[in-house]
């Protein structure tokens, strides 16, 4: 039997044997689940605060669901059922050793779920004490303060002046953006917290009657679990998932990426609190879940929030509507006059139930969800051909049923939905384990131009779900020990008109991945990737007198490296390339990136990571997203376009057993501009420089 002595130190305990685990390394956990991160609108935030969640709170193999382990994204169903009859026939696991003699486990898959995962009895939570005790000892407990700030000046800041008599837009608060988050949870037990942040530009106010409490966004939650048949009780912010995610939908989605099997079906894990800073991916009131009987949960929830819109007065006496909103704003930020005046003008009740069904062998689950959503003003988007069947008014129901079925080595998986417009959307897929070192996956999804789910987040192409078709193959194979190869073709089509595309357009997405693990703790592989989304290209007068959907197409190569030197010392390097062209004849576009990392473990107390990266991209187009290492909670993804160099450098200092310090610094510098910027983040020059402090006090 091989010994994991490199990631467990191993300590007995009363309740079964304990683990200290190293922190998840979500670096190169975003480089084996993410192929190509080409926006930063996802929430990727949200992602890591619950694979984050999951390292504090981790979850127990030895009580953990189906759901819970899928929920994970990093066990195939083979793996699941293994571990679930493993678990069956000889009882709790009493050590994490033991799943070396699970059938699947290799050492790359238990590597990977380490951070994330405890071997703990069955009845953990006996004999600690009343709530308010088990919260007072627990050791997952910490207070959280970070500070960022750009150096260089940025327009906004600046002093106004004067346009045509009246003086120019700027900020109305101060360049420091600030935090402060508190949070102690125990597995399957509790969690409490809150979290106030001042974005940049944003003024800290005290004005409770208009919902401002000093820093501009505040949040809190309160959860409880696993009290008889009071499954979960969730006050203040929490999330919900169940079924596929076709009408409730939590940060626990990846899509397509390059771990092309796993990520591809979503997770029933029904109530969560909610913690992270996301200011519009979140329910506030109360949910509840109860077990009814053994094998059936019902959970019902209620919502009510003000959320930012521009609200609009109708010029026409004839009109819909004497007030409306053309959309909700997601931005979050409320930093100018305009911006204030936008800030929670809509009022949001959302309200539902979910009654789930499990079987006793866990190989069926059922369910079916209704969500009702009421705003206070009617929404009405823009006269234009491609918001004909948006959703508008005041009232959504939206009902779904959804279904998983284990045979064998199948996997069967899907979620139905309708909304009161009589739009239809559907979501089916399975996964199939065809041999110990071959996975297969398919999914089918079919959206109405005029299906509506205000809180979904399904498998799709686009942004969301609706007017979108398309089918969905992933196959991931282990020809040899050590080596993977992974690929994935995606066919979609759009039936009605989208922004930027003035006519139905169809396209694919395909990517292939070849990996190699020269030992546990190194990684390199290549990727391919191409990628053919039609869009509206600019009338010429004489051959496109309109403006007609393009076949823009992008390609992109990337090329990763991860390797741990010594145990104090890891480097990566990473090559990405693309190009892009708008339509057939036209000239490619092109954008690369060159990174090289470096981490270093002086000792105990002190740890050093540091970037130096190359990058040329010839428009906003062919800007290259590249992931960041940041400080502990925190995500940065920045955009590279133009020339130039982009560094950062983190310090990572533990001072005691109880507080650590992060201080961070990255600097872009671009080459042949005299700004960097546009709008009220202008910077004169060529320089833009960011610095950020965090410390963390655990009691």
């Amino acid at each position: 039997m091989v010994i994991i002595n490199s990631q467990l130190l191993i300590t007995n305990s009363a309740s079964g044997q304990d683990f200290v685990r190293r922190p998840p390394d979500l670096d190169r956990l975003t480089q084996e689940l993410f192929a190509e991160i080409q926006s930063d609108q996802v929430p990727f935030e949200d992602l890591y605060e619950t694979l984050l969640q999951y390292y504090t709170t981790p979850i127990n193999v030895n009580t953990a669901t189906r759901e819970e382990f899928r929920s994970l994204l990093l066990l195939n169903e083979n793996q699941i059922s293994t571990l679930l009859r493993h678990r069956e026939v000889n009882g709790d696991l009493l050590s994490v050793y033991e799943l070396q003699s699970i059938e699947g486990y290799d050492l790359r898959t238990i590597n990977r779920i380490l951070p994330f995962v405890s071997v703990l009895s069955s009845n953990v939570n006996a004999g600690r004490g009343s709530l308010w005790q088990r919260i007072a000892r627990e050791e997952n407990n910490a207070l959280y303060l970070r500070y960022e700030r750009v150096l260089q000046e940025r327009k906004g800041y600046t002093p106004p002046t004067l346009y045509q008599g009246r003086p120019t837009t700027r900020y109305l608060g101060s360049a420091d953006k600030m935090l402060i988050r508190y949070r102690v949870s125990h597995t399957k037990d509790f969690s409490l917290g809150f979290a106030m942040e001042k974005d940049a530009g944003e003024q800290l106010t005290w004005n409770p009657k208009n919902g401002q409490f000093g820093a501009d966004y505040v949040s809190a939650h309160f959860l409880l679990q696993e009290r008889g048949r009071l499954k979960t009780l969730a006050l203040g912010d929490y999330q919900l998932q169940f079924g596929q995610g076709l009408l409730l939908s939590s940060g626990l989605g990846v899509g397509k990426g390059a771990e092309t099997i796993t990520t591809l079906r979503r997770s029933s894990v029904g109530v969560r609190a909610y913690s992270s800073l996301l200011e519009n991916s979140f329910f506030r009131g109360g949910a509840a879940t109860v077990q009814v009987v053994p094998t059936v949960q019902a959970t019902a929830f209620v919502s009510h929030k003000n959320v930012d819109a521009n609200l609009q007065q109708a010029q026409d006496s004839l009109a819909r509507f004497d007030e409306f909103t053309s959309g909700l704003l997601y931005t979050g930020f409320h930093r100018t006059a305009s911006e204030l005046a936008n800030r929670h003008q809509l009022s949001e009740t959302i309200g539902g139930g979910n009654v789930g069904y499990t079987s006793r062998n866990s190989n069926l689950s059922m369910g079916a969800t209704g969500v009702y959503t009421h705003y206070g003003t009617p929404l009405l988007k823009r006269a234009e051909p491609y918001n004909r069947y948006e959703f508008s008014g005041t009232d959504n129901l939206a009902l779904s049923l959804y279904y998983t079925y284990v045979w064998r080595n199948l996997l069967l998986f899907g979620e139905t939905a309708r909304s009161s417009s009589g739009g239809l959307g559907t979501v089916n897929g399975l996964l199939a384990s065809l041999g110990p070192t071959v996975d297969a996956a398919m999914l089918v999804r079919h959206y109405d131009k005029n299906f509506h789910t205000l809180y979904g987040n399904a498998f799709s192409e686009s942004t969301r779900n609706i007017n979108e078709t398309g089918v969905y193959i992933g196959l991931k194979v282990r020809p040899v020990a050590r080596w993977e190869v992974s690929a994935y073709y995606d066919q979609f089509s759009f039936p009605w008109l989208r922004y930027r595309a003035s006519a139905p357009t169809t396209g694919h997405d395909a990517l292939v991945r070849l990996a190699y693990s020269p030992t546990k703790t190194s990684l390199l592989y290549a990727q391919l990737r191409q990628r053919l989304k039609p869009r509206d290209l600019p009338s010429d007068g004489v051959i496109r007198p309109v403006p007609l959907p393009g076949e823009q197409l992008r390609q992109s190569v990337l090329l990763y490296y991860n390797s741990t030197i010594s145990p104090a010392l890891e480097m990566r390097t990473r090559v990405q390339a693309s190009r892009l062209r708008d339509d057939e004849g036209l000239a490619w576009r092109r954008g690369y990136v060159l990174a090289q990392d470096l981490s270093y473990r002086v000792n105990r107390v002190l740890k050093l990571t540091g970037r130096y990266a190359l990058f040329d991209a010839d428009d906003y187009d062919t800007r290259q997203y590249v992931y960041e290492q940041d400080v502990l909670l925190a995500v940065s993804i920045p955009a590279l376009y133009g020339q130039g160099t982009r560094v950062y450098g983190i310090a990572e200092l533990r001072i005691n057993r109880a507080i650590t310090l992060w201080l961070r610094y990255a600097e872009t510098r671009y080459r042949n501009q005299n700004t960097v910027g546009s709008g009220l983040e202008e910077i004169v020059g060529s320089v833009r420089g960011d610095v950020k402090a965090q410390l963390r006090v655990k009691f």
